[in-house]
């Protein structure tokens, strides 16, 4: 069955051009040219993907993100935005998203990030067999594998999908040290120079969310000069 991949792009011509190459890659795409219309098809349809413009009319991208990760649904979403600085990447990032590229982009790196989501979302479907635990447990953390939740001193954490994967990751190997490359490979899918940024922001929210004393963190730490690992 082809993946399905949903494509929320105000601009006439670069949405014409994302489809035409994801379907050049055999995916089902679906294509959307305002918020609103994006936002009912991601609650109400089931994509593989989401594709999602910052500026949009209606509902801008950053809203849809957050609504749809409010409603549980955790499909990976890849955001465009033509702002170049770094909050405002951050900033979809905190909301949700999973990856982001930067306008202009070429449509090779486009279809990288694609097919490395999509890698990603399988092969940690394909590690959570039926026979493991479900839950596992550091000190007063918690971390439930079916509901993709975890909780400190019997609070929920609000993580975002990626932020999950990445604590799930790093807990699956506590003591052991990963370089932010590994990190990268491992949890995004791709190894891309110049992006290692994209751990270091996730490992600082991580920090904000899971530890009492950030600056003096328990679960995540960090290997100078190598890396981080998890609660050793």
């Amino acid at each position: 069955m082809r993946e399905k991949i949903l494509v929320v792009e105000d601009q006439e011509d670069i949405n014409s051009l994302i489809a035409l190459n994801l379907r050049l890659l055999n995916f089902d795409v679906t294509c959307c040219h305002d918020g609103t219309e994006g936002l009912k098809r991601s609650l109400n349809e089931t994509f593989d993907l989401i594709i999602l413009d910052v500026m949009l009319p209606g509902i801008d991208g950053l809203q849809i993100c957050q609504q749809i990760r409010e409603q549980q649904i955790y499909t990976p979403i890849l955001m465009l935005t033509a702002k170049k600085s770094e909050a405002d990447r951050v900033m979809g990032l905190e909301v949700g998203a999973d990856d982001y590229l930067t306008k202009p982009f070429s449509v090779l790196e486009l279809q990288a990030r694609v097919k490395a989501l999509l890698r990603r979302v399988a092969f940690l479907s394909k590690e959570e067999s039926p026979e493991e635990e479900d839950c596992i447990n550091f000190g007063q953390l918690k971390i439930d594998k079916r509901k993709r939740r975890v909780i400190i001193n019997g609070q929920k954490i609000n993580l975002t999908a990626k932020e999950y994967d990445l604590l799930l990751y790093m807990a699956n190997y506590p003591g052991q040290v990963f370089s932010r490359d590994q990190l990268l490979d491992a949890v995004w899918g791709y190894q891309h120079s110049g992006y290692e940024h994209t751990v270091n922001s996730h490992i600082n929210r991580l920090r904000a969310k899971l530890e009492q004393d950030s600056t003096n963190p328990k679960y995540v730490l960090t290997v100078w000069g190598v890396g981080y690992k998890f609660y050793d």
